[in-house]
């Protein structure tokens, strides 16, 4: 009998020869390919191959095809030199009507039945575990001498006749120091899954227990590994168990079939490919991609909404990043509250200042071209002006719909949760992001104060219990928009506004966002995270992440993203 550590240094036809021969006992062959690829394979009856590939195809994140045979052909010339189908794995795994009815070590017993049935060839994440570890990352299971890690998400496949399934996602613990590192390394590798497709919580994939994976091997964190998963082939395999096909046969978990193609590094060709990490979220943990280029025009829009017109010293309140991570953040998002409104006016009835409805505004059309939920909060007395201002939106283009106008009372101690969640219930949040952009915003003596130092608390509803509230749920990510310091969110930077800004030691606000997005009038701020969420929309990679490697580009949506954009229209006098 041959050892592993034999088997490591053979070439893949020798593997296949000592295969054949039915020589090995081993419980998988994870990490042995040394430099070639390994593929999934997933046989079927010839009348459903056309669908099952049309089913690759719109979900090529987790099932890149390398080769489909032709009925009854046993052999796959483009991926080996001396293959046959029916003994090419070590162990196969038989389905009739989508039940698994037993373990197989050869398929020759089923020569007759596969004249009928195609064979298809997908490419799996143990392609690029070498990689991994040229680059420098640790692969645990490797170290830990087992197979990686499966599980069922709650992500739902693109379907395709009678082949549905939820992704199923291969984990692999990576030190957060090397995250970027990671997916640099594994995102432009052709015939494989690519770059993961999600970094961070489990739990926002729908798996409730990483200690028990549903196929494969119990693989362990080791302190500062953050949990990645890469779209994983064994997707195929729940198709065909959901499909119910009369017969059918894949290869057992870890037992891959071996080519003779070589695991090639490719080179990023261009920032618009080379692949940013950031983390957006601490409770949930949860790391977005972005590319460089987007990443860098998005830079650019943070450095233009930083000018200071009024020569403020706003300069001393900026955050380089936060308005990359808000976006991420929204981006992200299913559904999104907006408040807004700062009363500076008194001779008027409401007295709320110009900045701020129009930034909101702009955000709000976004949102909706990206098909988010949106719903705007503010003063129970602004209630009618805000209402004629969406509809007014609404009758000239800028928005696509009417956005749902709330209030806010505090009417006992749980009236926040109550709001936020459904039932009250911090589990089931109604909004994953909170924005307020030039919102009045609570000191630390609990009033609130326009930039001359004169308390308004009479004229601003309790707006700010929203998220100190959000704070304690997890699941909801805050943004503040201001140019002063003393608007909600503005906590975040409250030593500076102290320390720099007129009034500061007063005006400060005390309620801190996850994100502050500073900016030299606050509706540039709203203008920016509009322009920011478009160019996201349109970065491929960030795409590909968001959708989770499952269906297709969103790319034909492009005009209705940039009909949400703000602009100006320029006049001749």
């Amino acid at each position: 009998m041959l050892l592993t550590g034999g088997l490591k240094s053979l070439l893949p036809h020798a593997r296949r020869r000592i295969i054949h021969c039915n020589r090995l006992r081993i419980s998988n062959i994870s990490g042995m390919a040394e430099g070639y690829k390994q593929a999934s394979v997933v046989i079927l009856h010839k009348s459903l191959a056309d669908d099952f590939e049309k089913f690759c195809h719109a979900n090529s994140g987790a099932l890149p095809l390398l080769y489909r045979s032709k009925p009854g052909e046993w052999k796959c010339p483009s991926l080996s030199s001396d293959s046959d189908t029916r003994t090419d794995c070590l162990q196969y795994r038989k389905y009739e009507h989508g039940a698994f009815t037993g373990s197989l070590r050869s398929l020759k017993d089923y020569s007759e039945q596969l004249k009928d049935m195609v064979a298809f060839y997908l490419g799996c994440s143990s392609n690029f575990e070498k990689v991994l570890q040229a680059a420098g990352i640790p692969v645990r299971n490797i170290e830990q001498k087992c197979n990686i890690s499966m599980y069922k998400t709650a992500v739902p496949c693109y379907s395709i006749s009678n082949f549905c399934c939820n992704l199923v996602v291969a984990m692999r613990p990576i030190p957060e120091s090397k995250l970027e590192a990671a997916v640099l390394a594994t995102s432009e590798l052709k015939e494989a899954p690519g770059a993961p497709i999600h970094m961070g919580n489990p739990g926002l994939l729908g798996i409730q227990d990483l200690s028990k994976p549903d196929y494969g091997d119990s693989v362990h964190l080791q302190p500062g590994d953050i949990p990645v998963f890469w779209a994983c082939s064994v997707t195929g395999i729940e198709a065909v168990i959901n499909c119910r096909s009369p017969l059918a046969f894949t290869h057992s978990f870890g037992y891959m079939f071996n080519t003779d193609l070589k695991n090639d590094r490719f080179a990023l060709r261009s920032s618009r490919e080379v692949p940013q990490v950031h983390c957006i979220s601490q409770d949930p943990l949860h790391y977005s991609m972005v590319s460089a280029e987007a990443a860098k025009k998005i830079k650019t829009l943070e450095s233009l909404i930083g000018i200071d017109p009024g020569n403020r010293g706003i300069v001393h309140l900026l955050r380089p990043g936060e308005l990359l991570k808000t976006c991420l953040s929204l981006s992200h998002a299913r559904s999104v509250l907006i408040t807004t409104g700062f009363p500076t006016h008194f001779n008027y009835e409401p007295p709320e200042e110009n900045d701020g409805p129009p930034g909101a505004l702009a955000i709000a059309a976004m949102l909706q071209a990206l098909e988010k939920d949106v719903a705007i909060v503010t003063d129970q007395r602004a209630t009618d002006l805000n209402k004629k201002i969406i509809e007014e939106a609404v009758q000239i283009g800028i928005l696509k719909e009417p956005v749902p106008l709330l209030s806010y009372q505090r009417e006992s101690a749980n009236s926040a949760l109550t709001f936020l969640c459904e039932n009250g219930n911090p589990r089931r949040p109604r909004f994953d992001h909170l924005i307020a952009i030039e919102r009045a915003g609570m000191a630390a003596d609990g009033n609130y104060y326009n930039a001359r130092k004169v308390n308004i608390k009479h004229l601003v509803d309790p707006i700010d219990e929203l998220f100190l509230a959000a704070q304690t749920i997890p699941g909801i990510t805050t943004t503040g928009v201001g140019d002063g310091g003393n608007e909600l969110g503005m906590g975040k930077v409250k030593d500076s506004v102290k320390k720099h800004i007129k009034n500061g030691d007063v005006i400060a606000c005390d309620v801190a966002a996850d994100f502050a997005v500073v900016a030299g009038v606050s509706n540039w701020g709203g203008y920016a995270i509009a322009c920011a969420l478009y160019i996201l929309s349109t970065c491929e990679i960030h795409n590909c992440y968001l959708r989770r490697a499952v269906g297709f580009s969103q790319s034909p949506k492009k005009t209705v993203w940039l009909s949400a954009l703000p602009s100006v229209t320029k006049k001749s006098f």
